[in-house]
């Protein structure tokens, strides 16, 4: 009997090293969150998120050529151009969220982005939401509802910020799909950083606070820090199947809970930890799904809607 084919890319089979890429992965996201919880709250979100990005460019200079000769058809670039829009927001959000929340908060609702993406590609990419994946929708919700616990703690500012950034990343990255059957990796990630720039600065004027040399100094290393996990989460992809590396994303929620009670004295809240396992075990479950279907992989690693 002959095996069906796979409509997936085939991924090499190396899983300690894809594992090995994607704790690196996890390492230096975890990183982007300390410094910008070390950055706290004197320079406004959207300023913050401007000057991440602006500075993040210097690493798009090799795709200036590319992007010079960039011709395409005007549905595209508006495509580019919401893409960034609702990027944007997401962004802004972020980082008020994350100078106001605990760094565990903001890690382990950031999980909730991918099971976003499974909805709205069963509403708007026509993909089947079969029985399994909608109960591991429904125990990621309750994943988040864990982690809330409305009524039994206070709800603030921040967490709605991160419940919201959550579904513009999972749009952003809805967007990013779409556009990447039409477009090279490297010119839907150069769009994004341009018109998130673009769309950052009006925000960021106005209200505007000069920033000191160590609050750019923060910043800039932010954006090496997210480059670079950007980077490494595609070796992560190359050496192994999303089946592998997306249950390794928990490590993330590891050391955010380590890193805020060991360095910036935020308690451990163990509701944290198991609303952040629920949603990331029914991720990892859509995931291998895909897998062992040999679907059209949807389902996005959590890294990768991360700023």
């Amino acid at each position: 009997m002959r095996a069906e084919p796979t409509l997936a890319p085939k991924v090499a089979s190396n899983p300690v090293l894809g594992v090995f890429w994607m704790v690196l992965t996890g390492i230096l996201f975890v990183g982007v969150t300390a410094l910008v919880k070390i950055l706290g709250t004197r320079v406004p979100a959207p300023q913050a998120a401007f000057l991440r990005y602006a500075m993040g460019l210097v690493f798009l200079l090799p795709m200036l050529r590319p992007l010079m000769r960039l011709r395409l058809e005007r549905r595209i670039w508006l495509m580019f151009g919401a893409r960034g829009a609702v990027h944007t927001i997401g962004v802004s959000l972020w980082f008020f969220a994350m100078a106001r929340i605990p760094i565990a908060d903001v890690t382990a609702m950031n999980y909730l982005s991918p099971i976003y993406v499974t909805l709205g590609a069963a509403l708007f990419l026509g993909e089947t939401l079969a029985l399994r994946r909608v109960l591991a929708v429904v125990a990621a919700l309750i994943g988040a509802l864990i982690i809330l616990r409305p009524g039994f703690r206070e709800v603030g500012p921040g967490h709605f910020a991160m419940l919201f950034t959550a579904v513009f990343f999972g749009a952003s990255y809805l967007t990013a799909k779409v556009l990447s059957g039409r477009c090279s990796a490297g010119i839907v990630v150069a769009m994004l950083s341009i018109t998130v720039t673009i769309g950052l600065a009006p925000l960021a004027a106005a209200v505007w606070v000069t920033p000191t040399l160590g609050e750019l100094t923060i910043l800039f290393g932010v954006a090496c820090l997210a480059t670079a996990g950007h980077y490494t989460m595609t070796l992560a992809f190359g050496a192994a199947p999303l089946a592998v590396t997306q249950p390794v994303t928990f490590l993330q929620l590891v050391w955010a809970v380590a890193l805020g009670a060991l360095v910036f004295g935020e308690g451990v809240d163990v509701f944290v930890l198991l609303g952040g396992t629920v949603i990331v075990a029914a991720i990892s479950f859509i995931s291998w799904r895909e897998s062992v279907l040999k679907r059209r992989a949807i389902t996005p690693p959590v890294s990768a809607t991360k700023v």
